[in-house]
């Protein structure tokens, strides 16, 4: 197989691109030149952004192409219709933010949910309505040979975005560690390598359609994730679990100041309780917890630091601020 990552070089296309040479597929990989070429991949410089950005792919072909960009749809527009009759199949790793929140009531859960407003021609505005705009960018240059995943929560090695990274740090230095409860609030997510055996396995066969492409709620939960990261690091940290209503009451910020945690509410089951029976059925397969906790710890401990993409704010609580917020409970 013959597979375009349009990127690369980042979290989830470099592990897509992983998946791809691990299957002895032909790898093109088309991206700014912010690292060099993985080993075994054609490079192809350029910049969506730009006007004469997409140069280098006017010509060739290939059996399926995966996209992963989430900046301005008419980026993902022009450079569709470049390669409109080139490509075989065109999967986009959508979001799930692309759901209008809140649900208005009764409307539809899942894939048939209401979605925010967007165009495709747009330029760069928010994370919803770009991710959205691509979306239909996609499906009017490939109307028969398209998939949208709408992955969530995507965890495993090389994230940089720094959520799990974050807690594996935290509790590897040890002491006592605020852990937002309830201890077995669900989770939900998907292992960066499972999202791409997913999405080349779908390419492969040609499945279209759109799919929520996250485990099943509490495939994990708040408890479980942070006891494989005790596990994993080897740490005597002691996990203090305080309940929502104090953490509210404590001023602390859900998903920022501690990642991946948001309290039971509207929000937690927007992120946390979609139903993903579709991708299930069409072949999702999620691992354990504990081997994605484990396999981002060994990945993290090797590096002298963790990897943060510029245009993501720093996650998680500071030392300070987390001793004086237990002391006061």
């Amino acid at each position: 197989m013959r597979l375009l990552m349009l990127g690369g070089t980042g979290f989830v296309g470099r592990t897509v691109v992983a998946e791809a040479l691990r299957r002895d597929w032909e790898v093109t990989a088309f991206h700014r030149g912010t690292v060099p070429d993985e080993p075994g991949v054609r490079g192809l410089r350029g910049d969506r952004a730009t006007p004469d950005g997409r140069d280098a792919l006017a010509t060739g072909t290939w059996d399926l192409v995966v996209d992963t960009w989430s900046a301005a749809p008419s980026a993902v527009r022009d450079t569709a219709r470049l390669l409109r009759g080139r490509v075989g199949h065109y999967g986009y790793v959508s979001s799930r933010s692309v759901y209008v929140h809140p649900r208005p009531a009764g409307a539809p859960t899942g894939e048939d949910a209401p979605v925010v407003a967007a165009r495709p021609d747009a330029p760069a505005t928010a994370y919803a309505p770009d991710k959205r705009g691509a979306e239909i960018a996609v499906a009017e240059a490939f109307p028969d040979s398209c998939l949208l995943a709408r992955a969530g929560l995507i965890l495993g090695p090389h994230e940089d975005i720094g959520r799990l990274p974050w807690w594996l740090a935290r509790i590897h230095r040890g002491g006592e560690v605020l852990a937002p409860g309830p201890a077995d609030l669900p989770l939900q997510y998907v292992d960066a390598r499972d999202l791409a055996r997913w999405l080349l396995d779908a390419g492969a066969r040609g499945l279209t359609g759109t799919f929520d492409t996250v485990s099943r709620s509490g495939h994990a939960t708040m408890g479980s994730l942070l006891d494989a990261c005790v596990r994993a690091t080897g740490s005597a940290a002691r996990l203090r679990w305080v309940e929502p209503a104090a953490l509210r009451a404590a001023g602390v910020e859900p998903w920022t100041e501690l990642p991946v945690w948001l309290p039971p509410g509207e929000l937690h089951t927007a992120l946390h309780g979609a139903d993903t029976r579709r991708a299930l059925a069409a072949g999702l397969n999620c691992r354990p917890v504990a081997e994605t906790v484990a396999d981002t710890w060994r990945w993290l401990s090797a590096l002298p630091t963790a990897p943060l993409r510029r245009d993501r704010p720093r996650v998680g609580m500071d030392p300070v601020r987390e001793r004086e917020v237990l002391a006061a409970l």
